[in-house]
């Protein structure tokens, strides 16, 4: 019980003192989530909208794809990105592999079928009588868009939290194709995997609480934007 007491301790003592590889781990982590997020709301949002709104052939399929995507074992996409970036895979010129831009590739195939899944939902959940309506006062499609995103627009800001949750909380498949290299990929997760195999508890705790505190940042920003749309209704 002492020691799990001077591990928290330390832990606090570290991030309070800033210590140089936490903020270089948490830097790190915040880049490579932060591009891969971005990636993934550019990507994702028009697409869920694009689902939501269509009507087409094969449709079904396509929200089979992306439920299915929702719900990728993210060790499996660790190792198909690994087979592409490797020397003999197709991708292997790129020369990725054991770098951040793996890591990005990564955990963007994992959160945006979130954030297009969700994003669809999302949409489909605004009356459909809005878009007539809309159509009939003669707005263009892409005032009908902005107008659904508009109304949809708590759903769409859940979906983004989702994508940041799933990218912020992985470990297996960033360790397969980062390597967890001291200085060059190492994140969150994985470096507590690290600290915690070698013994290292108060440095894995210090992480943990910034990795929780991340979580927790982003969702009580969620309910309080959440609660903010709710009032201006």
């Amino acid at each position: 019980m002492d020691t799990i007491f001077r591990g928290f301790v330390e832990a606090l003592r570290l991030i309070v003192e800033l210590d140089r590889s936490l903020v270089e781990i948490v830097g790190l982590s915040l880049q490579v989530s932060g591009l891969a997020l971005g990636l993934s709301v550019l990507l994702g949002v028009p697409l869920g909208v694009w689902l939501g709104m269509r009507r087409f052939r094969g449709q079904r399929l396509a929200v089979a794809t992306i439920y299915t995507g929702m719900g990728l074992p993210p060790v499996v996409v660790g190792l198909v990105v690994y087979l592409l970036l490797s020397r003999q895979g197709p991708l292997g010129q790129l020369g990725w592999l054991f770098t951040p831009r793996a890591m990005v590739l990564t955990q963007t195939i994992l959160s945006l079928p979130l954030v297009a899944g969700f994003t669809m939902t999302a949409i489909n959940s605004v009356p459909p009588g809005l878009i007539l309506q809309l159509r009939s006062l003669g707005a263009t499609p892409t005032q009908v868009t902005l107008t659904l995103l508009y109304e949809a627009r708590a759903g769409v800001l859940a979906a983004v939290v989702a994508g940041f949750g799933a990218i912020i909380s992985e470990v297996g498949s960033v360790m397969i194709v980062g390597g967890n290299i001291a200085g060059k990929t190492r994140v969150l997760t994985t470096a507590i995997v690290l600290e915690t195999r070698k013994g290292n508890f108060d440095l894995a705790i210090a992480l943990g609480l910034i990795l929780l505190g991340l979580t927790f940042t982003a969702n009580w920003m969620l309910l309080h934007l959440q609660g903010r749309f709710e009032s201006t209704r």
